[in-house]
């Protein structure tokens, strides 16, 4: 679910480098740079990148540009080649049996541990080419004015990766607006004090 929908998760971030109008002017630039690329054709697993907001097939930003006024929005699209465990479990179990009445021909009995590796290896590539990966979308809200980021996934493998490559993107640091970092940019540097001595409260009634 993203920003469009009527309901929304999403985690807020704030940039904690200064952000440089040279920056801002190469924003298209860099988003083509760090684009995705779709990896149907290929055995690649996992991939991902930036694609338009209005739509995740473009990562050229041919349709629309990713300034909207005071904001720039853009979306991570991540594809993942998902292989189910029982798939992969009975193709290697046909593998070891057809691998087993072949050495058997040779007056073998047992297959080497390298063996059975390589087989895997050759069944998990097979089974690539069979699956294709299946596309994810989160979008991306970056207020200029306020040097803001809205991530739309409260994941948090998905914040790692987001982070990760805007970082690598943009060369800038992203923090995590988190209710502790709120409230001690709120209340300044004298009230961390008192804030690192709050106690979660329990909700719960205890015997």
């Amino acid at each position: 679910m993203g920003f469009a929908s009527r309901s929304c998760s999403f985690t807020r971030f704030k940039i904690i480098d200064p952000v440089s109008e040279e920056l801002l002017a190469q924003i298209i630039l860099k988003l083509k740079q760090a684009a995705f690329r779709d990896i149907d054709d290929t055995l690649e697993m996992e991939a991902h990148g930036w694609v338009n907001f209005e739509n995740m097939l473009d990562s050229e930003w041919s349709s629309t540009p990713p300034q909207k006024g005071a904001y720039i929005v853009f979306s991570l699209r991540q594809d993942l080649r998902r292989i189910p465990v029982a798939v992969i479990k009975k193709h290697l179990s046909l593998a070891l049996i057809d691998e087993k009445n072949r050495i058997s021909e040779q007056g073998k009995k047992f297959i080497s541990r390298e063996r059975k590796k390589e087989i895997k290896e050759q069944v998990l590539l097979r089974l690539r080419s069979r699956f294709l990966p299946i596309p994810g979308e989160f979008n991306v809200l970056w207020a200029t004015t306020k040097n803001e980021v809205w991530f739309a996934s409260t994941q948090s493998k998905m914040i790692d990766l987001f982070m990760e490559h805007f970082f690598n993107t943009f060369d800038l640091h992203l923090e995590q607006m988190t209710p502790y970092n709120l409230a001690n940019s709120m209340l300044g540097e004298d009230a961390q004090v008192q804030l690192d001595k709050l106690e979660a409260t329990q909700f719960t009634i205890t015997s």
